[in-house]
């Protein structure tokens, strides 16, 4: 438990994250019927991007800095598609800028309904003990210390039987592959109708490579596979992009992501010509 997500806040994967995370969330909106949201690696909440921590690695510079001062310039259909998410995002900066970035927990807090709701679970102590102050007295959100991926287990089939599960472990260890491999499986066997979202860093090639076939083997239908690299692969093991699995995604995810990314890759690539993206369908029906 040594990952502290303040170094990277911000940064171009919390990005491409959070912009997925707010389209799901928007089409879920579309019925009046509530909906939970399961956040097992849940973080802090809020990020002061003006901490030593964060202007130590400078990364929210690369990410939502580029596509807050990009945004106005952003196609129309773009930015619809993007405006819910820049709003959760200016919630947190009343007097312009960014100094606070909303981590997953809090950008779907902001954009909830009254009969929306939230379980977080995070298990580093310190970081816990600032999320729950964070949400003290707000009875749509419950904040749970615990591992993630007994989270899994314990806490689905939510009682609203609709629900959104979002897995979005540090990967500190290699494994971490494995360990989402194994908590689709027991998430899905318990909650088959709900949409899970599932994070990944695209560094180790060929460990990205066997964890989506390893996801085609599991012969679970409807598996949508997002990437979005900010630069092309080299010779050296680099955090060149990252990728969100989306089970059971809304059918209308895969036309708002070809809307969404050419113009996002285009703002987030680190050199011009050096980004790329991609959405595949890894299961169908």
């Amino acid at each position: 438990m040594n990952y502290r997500h303040i170094f990277h806040a911000g940064n171009f994967a919390d990005v491409f994250k959070h912009i997925v995370l707010a389209r799901v969330i928007a089409y879920m909106q579309k019925k009046d019927a509530a909906f939970r949201v399961l956040d097992t690696h849940a973080g802090l909440g809020l990020y002061d991007l003006s901490s030593d921590q964060a202007q130590k690695t400078g990364e929210w510079k690369t990410g939502i800095g580029k596509v807050m001062e990009a945004a106005d310039r952003a196609p129309a259909d773009v930015l619809a598609l993007i405006g819910p998410y820049l709003d959760a995002v200016r919630s947190f900066n009343p007097d312009g800028g960014v100094t606070q970035y909303p981590g997953s927990p809090m950008i779907a807090r902001q954009l909830f309904r009254k009969q929306d709701r939230l379980t977080a679970l995070e298990l580093h102590p310190e970081d816990f003990e600032v999320l729950h102050a964070q949400f003290e007295g707000d009875v749509q959100a419950r904040i749970t210390k615990l591992d993630g991926w007994l989270g899994i287990k314990s806490h689905l089939p939510p009682k609203e039987r609709r629900g959104i599960v979002l897995v979005d472990p540090p990967f500190e260890v290699y494994h971490e592959f494995f360990n989402i491999l194994t908590a689709l499986k027991e998430g899905h066997k318990r909650f088959a109708t709900g949409t899970f979202l599932l994070w990944y860093p695209v560094k180790h090639r060929k460990g990205v490579a066997e964890f989506r076939e390893e996801l085609r083997g599991l012969k679970i239908p409807r598996i949508l596979d997002t990437s979005l690299e900010v630069r092309s692969s080299g010779a050296d093991v680099r955090f060149d992009g990252s990728g969100m699995i989306v089970v059971n995604p809304p059918f209308t995810l895969e036309s708002e992501l070809r809307t969404i990314l050419p113009w996002l890759s285009s703002v987030l690539e680190f050199k011009k010509g050096s980004g790329s993206y991609a959405v595949n369908w890894l299961a169908g029906e």
